[in-house]
């Protein structure tokens, strides 16, 4: 099984996107949705990770 962590996310507009950055690994992405963005950085930092 593996390790769950808590990470805090920050999420902003830039124009037409929604950016969202994980704070403590400093990894981020972008989707046109919060909910977009959000995915897409699970997604970031989970591969970031090896898991």
């Amino acid at each position: 099984m593996a390790d769950q962590r808590v990470l805090t996310a920050a999420v902003h507009q830039e124009e037409d996107w929604y950016v969202a950055q994980c704070l403590e690994v400093d990894v981020a992405s972008q989707g046109q949705t919060i909910e977009e963005a959000l995915t897409n950085l699970r997604e970031a930092v989970a591969a970031g990770s090896g898991s």
